[in-house]
């Protein structure tokens, strides 16, 4: 028996992004916490970041994403089919976020599943849309990324305390004359898993620093060239560089040894937002967008990498 192979293209539409209203300063995390502005700046790059209220959900977060990024699509809720999101901060196993955010969103019975692949979870959400339109007949797929890293952030632990922060980013995905959207590399090295995890539901994030920017300035950065190559494209190419917002430091480290053009547009949302893991990439869309920094057409080489360790990337055309 042979099964229908229904194919279409696939585009983004738009974004939409959410930050809490509260904004949380270097100066405040140092009434905490033993640090100080100065040094949280040196060394990882972050002025501020957005802690959500302790009554404030993920699922939360996650509407005002997607009903931002809804909104901007021009879309209603009835046009949407499919709802992806992505995060590794939910209070609870069961149920995941996907289908409670569709229900407030007014979306009526779509697909409706979670991703957990921490900071990398955008990407492999996005992959997956794009796959669901191509192949499986979708029209309108909407993914969010959102995290609330204050219910697992330890306030005495300085490695990550200064680090994480709230909020969610969304994309709308639709059906396109062109395929817009390049194929996903993705992977892992679950060898390393010990280096960024919540050993159980009672305890708080754990984090290796050093091990993790190891692996993110050498492996991350040859599996950006690679995604170039699985498009065709080299790095001179790239308009526009969105790589996971996860400290400053490690974003530098690999621009030392990406060659991208001097005038390619770099995404560093992670002063304002520090870093939220999967909301990370499209909060800095979102915003790149807004502020006019990334425009129609333009080429973007998005890349997520995090806990597992695990990683997705691929290129894009800015709607």
């Amino acid at each position: 028996m042979q099964f229908p192979s229904p194919r279409h293209n696939a585009r983004i539409l738009s974004f939409g992004a959410y930050r809490p209203e509260r904004v949380v300063t270097n100066a405040e995390l140092a009434t905490v916490v033993e640090t100080s502005d100065e040094w949280i700046r040196t060394r990882v790059g972050i002025e501020t970041r957005y802690f959500s209220r302790p009554d404030e959900t993920v699922v939360d977060m996650a509407v005002a994403a997607g009903q931002d990024a809804l909104t901007r699509s021009g879309l209603t809720a009835a046009d949407i089919d499919l709802v992806i999101v992505a995060s590794c901060t939910l209070p609870t196993p069961i149920p995941g976020a996907a289908a409670p955010v569709a229900h407030r969103l007014g979306i009526d019975s779509p697909g409706a599943y979670d991703v957990n692949a921490a900071c990398a979870g955008f990407c492999y959400g996005l992959a997956q849309a794009s796959s669901a339109i191509q192949v499986n007949d979708a029209r309108n797929v909407l993914v969010i990324g959102v995290e609330k890293f204050t219910d697992w952030v330890d306030p005495s632990d300085r490695t990550t305390y200064i680090i994480f922060g709230d909020g969610a980013g969304a994309a709308v995905v639709t059906r396109g004359d062109d395929q817009t959207i390049g194929p996903a590399v993705w992977g892992s090295s679950g060898d390393r898993a010990d280096a960024l995890y919540i050993p159980d539901r009672n305890s708080m994030l754990a984090m290796d620093g050093p091990a993790v920017f190891r692996w993110a300035t050498t492996d991350i950065r040859d599996e950006v060239r690679r995604i170039c190559e699985r498009s065709g494209v080299t790095l001179e190419d790239i308009d526009v560089f969105v790589p996971h917002q996860a400290n400053m430091r490690i974003i530098d480290a690999m621009l030392r040894s990406l060659k991208f053009r001097d005038d390619a547009v770099i995404a560093r949302d992670i002063a304002r937002s520090g870093n939220t893991s999967a909301a990370s990439i499209p909060l800095a869309l979102a915003s790149l967008s807004d502020t006019g920094q990334a425009k129609a057409g333009d080429l973007v080489l998005v890349i997520g990498f995090g806990a597992g360790l695990a990683f997705a990337g691929q290129l894009f055309v800015m709607p």
